[in-house]
């Protein structure tokens, strides 16, 4: 088959999975209308995939070739089975059709040993996509029990959007949440065929208008300082400094810790919130 041929059956292959969905089906609302075309209109696709409908389009009319992480968005948006979404890559001419996934990380020792001593500072270690790899006691003081989140869904960009709580908390939530994307958005330029990755953003982009608007703006960032204010429901009002600090023998593996200076507010409410967590955690040993 010639790459024109080739370009020309993707579309249509597309097409014919476009056709299978409804609105509903995505979390896109639906009014009950009558619909020009059968299943999703090619702009209701492009919008879940973050990507401009005259790309898309195009894609369709055989006039453009796909990235594979944007083919890995369109497999999960429009609901491939595994068969489908090799069948798509190989139209596509993409070697990586069924990538393999990475070995799962394992917080390095010399981090972990770290993370044990940090009684008083708040502290996690992410990894590629921004898995939590591992955390500390003030920590899920702070932000979540991440223990109570399976280990497959144990994500700060995923928590961000997925916890109601996560709005409440922060008191900035918007800047602190286009920041993850922005951050996610590195990550993905250094692992463009990585599986997880792309089922995380189609996930993302199909459950959250926002996430999806962010996404498409291709706006990027990388961990190392900053601020982030809170509304702790125990500490009240925190206004922390965050910093990040890089493995040398695994630089994928980053420690972020929130500080404050002695003396001020948010050192005193980070006091309050370490007793508190020890009290929790005496209550837990006793009861």
């Amino acid at each position: 088959m010639t790459t024109s041929a080739r370009r020309n059956e993707l579309g249509e292959f597309l097409k014919a999975r476009r056709a299978e969905l409804g609105p509903r089906a995505v979390g896109l609302p639906d009014s009950g209308a009558p619909r020009r075309v059968k299943g999703l209109r090619r702009e209701e696709v492009a919008q879940l995939a973050a990507i401009s409908t005259d790309y898309y389009t195009r894609l369709e009319q055989g006039r453009m070739q796909a990235s594979a992480s944007v083919l890995g968005i369109l497999a999960h948006v429009l609901r491939l089975g595994d068969d489908q979404r090799a069948y798509l890559y190989e139209l596509a001419g993409k070697d990586h059709a069924r990538p393999r996934s990475r070995a799962r990380q394992q917080v390095q020792p010399q981090l972990q040993r770290l993370l044990d001593d940090l009684a008083s500072t708040p502290a996690i270690v992410l990894g590629r996509r921004v898995d939590i790899l591992a955390w500390n006691a003030l920590s899920a003081a702070l932000i979540t029990d991440f223990a109570a989140i399976p280990e497959n869904r144990r994500n700060y960009v995923k928590i961000i959007f997925t916890d109601p709580a996560m709005k409440q908390l922060y008191a900035d939530w918007e800047t602190v949440a286009r920041t993850c994307v922005a951050q996610l958005r590195m990550e993905a330029a250094k692992y463009p065929t990585d599986p997880r990755l792309t089922e995380l953003v189609g996930e993302l982009s199909v459950q959250d208008q926002q996430f999806r608007q962010w996404w498409g703006e291709h706006c990027v960032a990388a961990r190392n300082v900053g601020t982030k204010s809170f509304h702790h429901p125990v500490a009240g009002d925190l206004t922390l400094d965050w910093d990040t600090l890089t493995a040398s023998t695994d630089p994928d593996q980053q420690l972020v810790i929130w500080t404050a200076e002695a003396g001020s507010p948010g050192h005193d409410g980070l006091r309050v919130l370490a007793s508190w967590a020890a009290d929790q955690s005496g209550s837990a040993v006793n009861s």
